[in-house]
């Protein structure tokens, strides 16, 4: 009987333990596929990764708010750049149905109008909400790290 009670006592404390590691693999399922997306130029694979009402907060740009602007905002990036990068997660924190994720992006950027490749590197903040499930982008923010010359 008493190591029963043994058994299940770890095991209900054990489980958030669990909890924490699947959340956190989820979490960064999501940051790889939102890499692959980036570098694939594909707005919709990028807006499968957001929630039901996203945020985007590019560098030098006004907040974009909702679906049709985070949308509207990527097409244009992927119609002036081709991004060829890969994040490293430095930090990331799950709370409940809210996690973040302090990153940073490394690779080139290609330049569409006129094919010049440009180092790139920038920090972002990934702010994940739980929908349905499923860890979504619910606020995104990004400033280079390598400023052009």
């Amino acid at each position: 009987m008493k190591s029963i009670l043994t058994v299940l006592t770890f095991g209900l404390l054990a489980n958030p333990m669990v909890q924490a590691d699947t959340n956190n693999a989820e979490v960064q399922a999501v940051i790889s596929r939102y890499e692959s997306a980036l570098n694939a130029s594909n707005t919709d694979d990028v807006l499968t990764l957001y929630g039901k009402n996203p945020t985007f907060m590019p560098q030098h740009a006004p907040a974009q708010v909702g679906r049709a602007a985070v949308k509207q905002a990527y097409d244009n990036v992927f119609s002036t750049i081709k991004l060829d990068v890969e994040f490293s997660i430095h930090e990331l924190e799950v709370l409940g149905d809210t996690a973040w994720a302090r990153t940073s992006s490394a690779g080139q950027t290609r330049i569409l109008a006129n094919e010049v490749v440009v180092n790139e590197g920038n920090n972002e903040l990934f702010i994940f909400k739980k929908e349905n499930g499923d860890w979504k982008i619910h606020q995104y923010l990004f400033s280079t790290s390598q400023p052009r010359q």
